[in-house]
């Protein structure tokens, strides 16, 4: 089949890159999101996925919005069979969606119809889910909730950042997408309503989200640690100042220290800090303005008092 890919961020590449391999398909062109400003110059960058097209020598579309009528015609000109999709970034509109024959095949990070939205593997991280994985499924108007053509399952390891596991599904994501345009193009693939019950929903997280609420128990901190790793990243305040917990474990063990919510308690090696229930050991952090170091060679920096807390404010 002759094939647009949409996509935008580095997670979408795999994918990419798979469908320029098959020797059954054709990618003739890319859609993603505009170039964006990035760095510390902001200077306009361009996608991941914008990247590598133009190293294969792909056409790139960069419509401010897809309902944009020079990007339909251009669309339209191109006459694809079929348009993957991953991680756009956009919603289509229905004068899109109707443009390829077999339409556009969203490959989407949850078993659906679970977590549908933009942020379904730090949703099954947050959730504690122990197995969560990709679908494809044939994009409607509607969020997420078109049939789904073929799923694949993953484990959500103990120790899994949101990072860790997109990393995987995108890798065996790519291959499911790939045997999902065989399907449709030899016809003996035909996709399945979603069920109506098991709707949930995975918005955007955002930066208050983030905020580790240290009155919890230790298991809900060390979920949100990793579910909001790399980002927007797990956060707290320490001195009316931001910090930023890249990663901690839970301390069962040190439940003797009997530290109240936030309460640091320092040695030489560790940081350990109360939550409701046991203590959690930090063990990467960020402050505020500077870079990501181990989380004793930062305590030992600001000189932690006797008593002191994170998440007081200032």
């Amino acid at each position: 089949m002759r094939l647009v890919f949409a996509g935008t961020p580095e997670v979408a590449v795999p994918a990419l890159d798979a469908l320029i391999a098959s020797d059954r398909h054709e990618v003739v062109a890319v859609v993603t999101r505009p170039d964006a400003p990035a760095g510390r110059g902001r200077k306009l960058v361009a996608s991941p996925v914008a990247e590598r097209a133009e190293e294969a020598g792909i056409e790139v579309l960069k419509p401010a919005k897809p309902r944009d009528e020079d990007f339909l015609a251009r669309l339209r000109e191109i006459a694809p069979d079929c348009c993957p999709v991953v991680a756009y970034g956009a919603l289509l509109p229905k004068a899109a969606l109707d443009i390829p024959a077999k339409g556009w095949v969203n490959l989407h990070f949850s078993l659906l119809p679970a977590w549908r939205g933009a942020a379904p593997v730090q949703h099954a991280v947050l959730a504690g889910d122990e197995v969560t994985g990709a679908s494809t499924f044939q994009i409607e108007t509607g969020l997420d909730s078109g049939p789904v053509f073929g799923v694949l399952t993953e484990e959500v390891r103990a120790t899994d950042t949101s990072g860790d596991l997109l990393t995987r599904l995108a890798f065996a994501g790519s291959g499911l997408l790939v045997a999902t345009m065989d399907g449709i193009e030899d016809g003996t693939l035909q996709a399945v309503p979603q069920p109506a019950e098991g709707v949930t929903l995975a918005p955007k997280i955002e930066v208050e989200d983030a905020k580790v609420d240290w009155t919890a128990p230790a298991l809900r901190v060390d979920r949100v640690i990793r579910g909001c790793a790399p980002a927007p990243g797990a956060w707290t305040v320490f001195r009316g100042e931001r910090l930023k917990l890249m990663s901690a474990v839970p301390a069962v063990d040190h439940a003797e220290l009997g530290l109240a919510p936030g309460e640091l308690a320092v040695t030489k090696k560790a940081v350990h800090v109360g939550t409701g229930s046991h203590p959690v050991e930090l063990i990467w952090v960020q402050p505020q303005g500077k870079k990501p170091m181990k989380a004793a060679d930062w305590a030992r920096g600001v000189r932690i008092e006797g008593g002191e807390r994170l998440g007081d404010s200032a």
